[in-house]
């Protein structure tokens, strides 16, 4: 059976550690100690997802510092479940249990660090109105709640699943509400997004992911403790925070 290009890349980077190792040994000289912390386990997280998870320049790998603890789990789960797709994520995490899934999220959950300012909004007065009422009002009439009546009033997040909408890069924010639609994204049922994503027509994307990816952080941009309403919505990924 051919290998695949990773599974070469892998074994050719096993026997260059191995043969450092040898040298290392018949040099006399002692191996190097890498403190076993979670900022070391996590390497493989933040060579995509930036420096302590606060995202890359590129842009499409979203900022995981910060996030709710358990936004950050659950999605970690759905990867491992194939409810999200994506090779790279699905390969690191298929074999991990759920504690340490959880561990994961819990450390990143806990990097309080500042954003990067915001891009300029690239888009016409009509679309950036449209966005911003999106955000703040919704559409009742189309059965589309606000997303502040969700992911908080101040759009950073509430815990303990709910995640912040500001800091995401236009582009990725449009990529994940086209993997919504198209089934390529889900969460545990009710699935609340991928109902509320076909409801949006593609103008209601492009303008609400501008809008939303060129608003400021506030000075504080930690997630809030809990909503202040119930939500419009169930939603299976955050249990604790079902409508009563």
């Amino acid at each position: 059976m051919a290998l695949s290009h990773s599974q070469v890349a892998r074994g050719l980077a096993g026997i260059a550690a191995a043969a450092v190792l040898c040298c290392a040994a018949q040099a006399g000289a002692q191996p190097m100690q890498v403190p076993d912390t979670l900022a070391e386990r996590t390497r493989a997280c933040t060579a995509c997802h930036g420096k302590e998870g606060r995202a890359t320049r590129e842009g499409y790998f979203p900022r995981i510092a910060g996030k709710p603890a358990g936004y950050l789990f659950n999605q970690l789960i759905n990867f491992r479940e194939g409810r999200r797709s994506n090779a790279a994520m699905t390969y690191l995490v298929q074999h991990l249990s759920d504690a340490y899934l959880q561990e994961i999220a819990d450390y990143f959950a806990s990097l309080d660090l500042p954003y990067a300012p915001p891009p300029p909004l690239a888009a016409p007065a009509a679309v950036a109105a449209l966005g911003e009422t999106l955000a703040q009002r919704g559409d009742p009439a189309r059965k589309l709640p606000a997303c502040v009546a969700c992911h908080g009033a101040t759009l950073t997040g509430v815990a303990p699943a709910m995640p912040g909408l500001l800091g995401l890069p236009r582009d990725y924010a449009i990529a994940q509400f086209g993997a919504w639609r198209t089934g390529q994204r889900q969460a545990a049922s009710p699935d609340c997004m991928a109902e509320i994503a076909q409801r949006l027509t593609r103008e209601d994307i492009s303008a609400a992911a501008a809008w939303l990816a060129s608003r400021p952080l506030p000075a504080n941009a930690k997630p809030a403790g809990s909503h202040r309403q119930p939500l419009p919505m169930r939603c299976g990924s955050d249990p604790d925070a079902r409508p009563r």
